[in-house]
């Protein structure tokens, strides 16, 4: 009687998985698919745009209650404890990386660059992420306007509010941009990873300078980076949808703009071969 039930039992279940399984192997497809027609670049810029922006409010608010206080003012102490000379002057040459007029400097000559080599749509990409990143953490320092850090008198002068950092966030922009913008135009992907990676190191050394010169606590550099992050995206995003959509009709607008493809090591192989 039991050996009967058995057979009866686990033809009920397929009965009901069968139908579950469709609709997940259908709904599956039908994502793979959307991320194909919209485009990985274009998903992943969005993605990160989300993120960026939840995390960043997140910990503005956490910073507003007074939650990060006491870890944000004991780091700053003990870095204080460990200060030279040598290293005081090392912090203050890469803090300057991070200024308006070397950052400025770099999109110029970088938009430069992409506009005499038919670049004019990644030019205006370059343009818009880092003047619209300059008003929006102007605007964000307004919002907020915590007071420095004060625990011992920094070795540069300071001239606007703490949060979020203005270095951290604009180098964020405008090195994530830049890095961006130059990898496209590389064939072979661990180019493309050794950009994008040398981007991310210079933005650490400039976040990592402004905690030891005592000009920010690690909440703004924080915040700074992941909004800086997020706006950054954003903006790739827009010129990847700008790209793929608005040019669809006429495919010779997007000539020299389109990422160059990838070189496939196993296609060199089959000429030799």
């Amino acid at each position: 009687m039991t050996n009967d039930r058995r057979p009866e039992s686990r033809q009920l279940l397929y009965r009901y998985a069968d139908p579950i399984y469709s609709v997940l192997r259908a709904f599956t497809a039908k994502v793979d698919s959307l991320v194909a027609a919209l485009g990985i670049f274009l998903v992943a810029g969005l993605l990160v745009a989300a993120v960026g922006t939840a995390l960043f409010v997140g910990l503005a608010s956490h910073v507003q209650s007074g939650s990060t206080q006491a870890f944000d003012e004991s780091v700053i102490r003990w870095l204080w404890a460990r200060h030279t000379r040598s290293l005081d002057a090392v912090m203050v040459e890469i803090t300057a990386l991070g200024t308006g007029t070397v950052v400025l400097m770099i999109v110029a000559v970088a938009g430069l660059f992409l506009v005499l080599t038919q670049h004019k749509y990644s030019a205006i990409l370059l343009l818009a992420s880092t003047f619209g990143g300059l008003v929006l953490n102007g605007v964000l320092k307004l919002g907020f306007n915590r007071p420095r850090p004060s625990i011992f008198v920094p070795s540069v002068n300071t001239v606007s509010s703490s949060f979020p950092s203005g270095h951290a966030m604009n180098a964020t922009i405008v090195y994530v941009t830049v890095g961006y913008l130059a990898a496209r135009l590389h064939k072979r992907k661990w180019a493309r990873w050794l950009v994008m990676a040398a981007a991310f190191a210079v933005i650490a050394l400039i976040a990592f300078s402004r905690l030891y010169l005592g000009v920010h606590y690690p909440s703004d550099v924080l915040a700074g980076f992941v909004i800086g992050l997020a706006w950054a995206a954003f903006c790739m995003a827009t010129l990847e949808a700008i790209q793929k959509f608005w040019f669809r009709p006429d495919p010779r607008a997007q000539d020299g703009e389109e990422p160059v493809a990838v070189d496939d090591p196993t296609r060199h192989q089959t000429r030799l071969s």
